[in-house]
């Protein structure tokens, strides 16, 4: 057995996985539009054809020569002569001359001969073909231009890229019904311990409902994962390692929650070195909580053990299997999350030589956000669901005084 409990930063132990670990591609699959949401392109995505197929309007007016409003005022407009009404979702039939014009809604198909649309309320109808133009539109104005929003055959979407609702738009736009994405990955999650009943069943004196298999599934879902087993397992290696042996075979990924520490009852790191090498690779980051954390890997699978404190294990799952799971899909390793500035309500520790992650509850007040600390042990879930976000602590930092400014990451 190696030895446990040899601390390394967090940005160390993603490197050393890193080093060890080289993801074959995931398959990718086709999936209608509808169902596409959230997932992640497996190519990338050119557009079949120009978007808009036709100049169109932006405005209700109408269309015309831009050189027939020049010099037009309101105390001396130009007059133009009305020769039709360009009907919505039809091509308008004819060609403009000089000095004529047709009334046109907003996102109507442009006249042959026209350049712009002159807004409706700059003009004035003398009589039923006679218009009064009040203000001149240069050429181009209020239109927009074929292939101005895309050009047929350009890249559309990177591959790699979570499909967000306005990818969607533009999929649909092009005539993209069905979309080539990167498969789910799959992760199965065992969590460990005798003491551990189903949410169903009423605990008896000395046990706990599970709750990780809940939240870490629900975490696996919110990655782009799916969930292929989850399974509660008291801490016997005799039942745990054929739980091991089911997931590496069916999984991508798996999750041991619970069994970290070192103790007598704690079998994750000899489960990790019994499945095969190189087995585990870090027992111990530098981080609360979540010290206990081992990163492993066997048969080119990565195998995380996770502390069973609920709050632990979901910030590590942020910070270790998140990643991992975007990487199996081809993402690029997430930079930058949604955060805001706010101001403590009161100071924080911490020891220099550990990252910390402080759950807070945000409050506004005008203009000014406050963070107040969340107070409670991680095995405390109901820290986690209060808190609006985290406020990570420097590894060299011994913790922010209350007035001063600091980053939260929205949860």
């Amino acid at each position: 057995m190696k030895e446990l409990f040899t601390l390394v930063t967090v940005a160390e132990a993603r490197d050393i996985l890193a080093r060890h670990w080289s993801p074959a591609p995931l398959d990718q699959e086709e999936v209608p539009l509808t169902s596409a949401l959230g997932r992640v392109t497996a190519r990338e995505i050119k557009a079949p054809e120009d978007v808009p197929g036709f100049d169109r309007s932006t405005v209700d007016g109408f269309a015309l020569r831009a050189a027939d409003t020049f010099g037009a005022s309101e105390g001396m407009p130009g007059y133009v002569t009305v020769v039709g009404e360009v009907a919505m979702g039809g091509a308008p039939g004819g060609k403009l001359g000089p000095g004529e014009c047709m009334q046109i809604a907003t996102g109507g198909m442009l006249p042959a001969g026209s350049d712009a649309v002159v807004m409706v309320e700059h003009t004035e109808a003398l009589d039923s073909t006679t218009l009064g133009i009040l203000r001149p539109v240069a050429p181009g104005e209020n239109v927009i231009r074929r292939d101005e929003d895309l050009k047929a055959g350009g890249v559309i979407l990177p591959a790699g890229r979570r499909l967000r609702p306005g990818d969607i738009g533009l999929l649909a736009a092009c005539g993209l019904t069905r979309v080539p994405v990167v498969r789910r990955p799959r992760v199965a999650i065992i969590s460990t311990g005798n003491e551990l009943v189903d949410p169903a069943a009423k605990p008896a004196p000395g046990q706990v409902r599970d709750v990780n298999t809940y939240t870490l599934g629900a975490m696996v879902e919110e990655a782009g994962g799916e969930v292929s087993h989850r399974w509660v397992v008291e801490d016997c290696f005799e039942q745990l390692y054929p739980r091991l042996e089911e997931g590496l075979a069916a999984a991508d990924v798996t999750v041991i929650s619970g069994g970290s520490s070192v103790g007598t009852r704690d079998l994750t790191a000899q489960l990790i070195e019994e499945a095969g090498r190189p087995g585990v690779l870090v027992h111990g980051v530098a981080v609360r909580p979540g010290k206990p954390t081992i990163i492993g890997l066997a048969r080119g699978k990565p195998i995380f053990g996770l502390p069973g404190h609920p709050v632990s294990a979901l910030i590590t799952f942020d910070l270790f299997v998140r990643p991992c799971l975007e990487r199996l899909q081809g993402r690029p390793e997430k930079k930058f999350y949604p955060t805001v500035r706010a101001r403590l309500n009161r100071n924080v520790a911490s020891a220099a030589g550990r990252e910390d992650y402080v759950r807070v509850i945000l409050h506004q007040e005008g203009e000014e956000i406050t963070a107040e600390p969340v107070l409670g042990k991680s095995g405390l879930i109901s820290t986690m669901a209060r808190a609006h976000g985290l406020v990570r602590i420097p590894l060299h930092q011994e913790g922010f005084l209350a007035g001063e400014e600091v980053e939260v990451r929205l949860l």
